[in-house]
């Protein structure tokens, strides 16, 4: 796949060190080189790196093998169009120097330098706004870094007034207070959130209004922020899954999938043809649950709480499902590395097939209330749109993306799964307003019914687990009869999985977006490094870009409208 893109990186950039990683390029760039080398991949047109997907930082002072640096910082970028993965890594001699921001190229390097600046304190030359955004204002240090104690108790509970920087926003903008005198009106400013029941979580939504238009607006996040990635380098790769569950609550089981897929892709490990096909299944009910959340909300926002039963009572029973197969509703871990906790249950098909029927008919009649509505269109349609171009300098990905026009969807254009086998289309709008993220998302509901009631007719028998114990739990008569078995589970619950040393980027078509993982293996049974690409992080970044210039009502119609998850946001 890419090496095509490898031939002409290397012919581009001949004295840079270039090579490929599980279907990733790596790029090792020299800070004096970065920000030439950026501009390049972006703006040279067989290149077109457009879409910046993370920023992430290293650090490197207990890991076994010397590097060049203490400090990388790592560039995660794509080109949707050929679907080229690549990675720029850039050495760090000393975080407070720092290194030159990209910001200027991408909307999506805002928040994500101030989250490696936030975590790791590298700096970033000529930022507009270098201030935390995941820990408190107040906080001291930064806790990704190996040296942090994270035994060491901080108290931080005074408010960030955020004046400052809505005032450097209207400037932006070109208004001051002499602009506002000068049309005899002052600006008012609200706080929408954090704890307001608009916000669909703990947001806080900072505006500057003339009357009730949105003249600026700055977010403050990181409310529900738990330190996931400081978490998980404390617990071996199997006992982080129940974690992943708390990323996108709404579809948790989606998080467990891609997380296990990222770390199987690594030690090349080819799960079971029913474990595949169970995560398929999976994976696109739990599209459909997080759909109908999001839509029911969003529609509950506008005042309509007869589409919220339509859509929620639906998805409320279904998880009756999820609760028969895994032992809970909402947060299930029910994946583990090598194939799932445990297989079908028996009658599930007629379950399936009875939820499915009844999603489908609360969907129409939801829709019935909707497609000729003149409120909904009149307060959707053109209100708050996000051009493609905003969206891909943002970092946007999943439904949100794919409402601007843009036709990228990893089952269809990186498969994994088989997806490749499965007929259903990609659902894509022409405006990128509240009335197309909503219609896509309708959309991908039946999409996704579509694939699962294809993928039921196809279930393969069989093992749910690989046959290797270094990796799954050995059968309970293996363990109780013979030593060997014994050890296995002894040494895989205790020590975890041995993962081999080394760095990887792998990534899934969540309901939000791409969910990406980034990882960094010493070796040992617990990764030296977890990064997640979070879709709701940049989905929210570039909300303001949607808002400015709308009313203030359709500020909370638009945030239910992009689905910000906060255990995905804040992490």
């Amino acid at each position: 796949m890419n090496e095509t893109a490898i031939d002409k990186i290397r012919a581009l950039f001949p004295d840079i060190d270039c090579k490929e990683v599980k279907g990733c390029i790596v790029m090792e760039v020299a800070p004096a080189l970065l920000e030439q080398t950026m501009q390049r991949l972006k703006s040279y047109p067989d290149l077109d790196f457009g879409l910046l997907l993370d920023i992430t930082a290293i650090d490197y002072l207990s890991y076994p093998q010397p590097k060049d640096a203490r400090f990388y910082v790592v560039y995660t970028l794509r080109n949707w169009q050929k679907n080229w993965l690549l990675q720029v890594r850039t050495p760090v001699a000393r975080p407070e120097k720092g290194l030159p921001t990209v910001s200027g190229l991408w909307g999506a390097a805002d928040w994500a330098e101030r989250e490696v600046y936030d975590q790791y304190g590298i700096r970033f030359i000529g930022h507009p706004d270098l201030r935390r955004i995941l820990n408190h204002w107040q906080f001291v240090g930064h806790p990704l870094r190996k040296d942090y104690d994270i035994y060491k108790g901080q108290i931080c509970y005074e408010t960030d007034s955020l004046e400052k920087e809505i005032k450097a926003r209207l400037l932006s903008k070109g208004i001051d207070e002499s602009t506002m005198k000068d049309i005899n009106t002052e600006m008012m400013y609200l706080n929408l959130g954090p704890s307001h029941p608009a916000t669909h979580g703990a947001i806080r939504i900072f505006t500057a209004l003339d009357g009730e238009t949105i003249m600026a607006n700055v977010n403050e996040i990181g409310y529900l922020h738990r330190g996931f990635e400081k978490t998980a380098e404390n617990r071996t790769y199997n006992q982080i899954i129940p974690l992943t569950d708390r990323l996108n609550y709404c579809s948790a089981m989606m998080n467990n999938i891609a997380y296990v897929k990222a770390i199987e892709t690594w030690l090349g490990l080819r799960i079971t043809d029913r474990a595949m096909i169970m995560r398929v299944i999976l994976s696109e009910f739990l599209r459909v649950q997080d759909h109908l959340v999001c839509l029911a909300a969003n529609l509950v926002d506008m005042g309509g709480l007869t589409n919220y039963w339509y859509l929620y009572n639906e998805k409320e029973a279904s998880y009756d499902l999820i609760s028969r197969l895994t032992g809970a509703r909402l947060t299930s871990s029910f994946t583990r590395i090598g194939g799932m906790y445990r297989d079908f249950y028996e009658g599930w098909e007629a379950d399936m097939a009875h939820h499915l029927k009844a999603i489908e008919k609360g969907v129409n009649d939801s829709l019935k209330l909707v497609l000729q509505n003149r409120i909904v269109h009149d307060r959707t349609q053109g209100t708050c749109v996000l051009s493609k171009e905003t969206a891909m300098t943002y970092g946007y990905t999943g439904p949100n993306l794919r409402s601007t026009g843009i036709s990228f969807d990893l089952r269809k254009d990186n498969p994994y799964y088989h997806y490749e086998t499965f007929d259903f289309a990609v659902p894509v709008g022409s405006q990128g307003d509240i009335y197309d993220r909503m219609m896509v998302r309708f959309e991908e509901i039946f999409e996704s019914i579509k694939i699962i009631r294809q993928a039921m007719k196809i279930v393969p028998g069989g093992p749910v687990f690989v046959d290797d114990h270094k990796v799954a739990l050995p059968p309970k008569e293996r363990v109780y009869n013979r030593i060997e078995g014994l050890a296995n589970h002894f040494k895989l619950i205790f020590e975890g999985v041995k993962v081999p040393a080394g760095e990887w980027y792998d990534s899934f078509e969540a309901a939000n977006g791409e969910l990406g993982f980034h990882f960094v293996s010493d070796g040992s049974g617990t990764p030296y490094k977890l990064k997640v690409r979070p879709p709701c992080f940049y989905a929210m970044a570039g909300y303001h870009e949607m808002v400015e210039g709308e009313m203030i009502a359709d500020a909370v119609i638009n945030l239910g409208s992009i689905n910000i998850i906060g255990g995905e946001l804040d992490r």
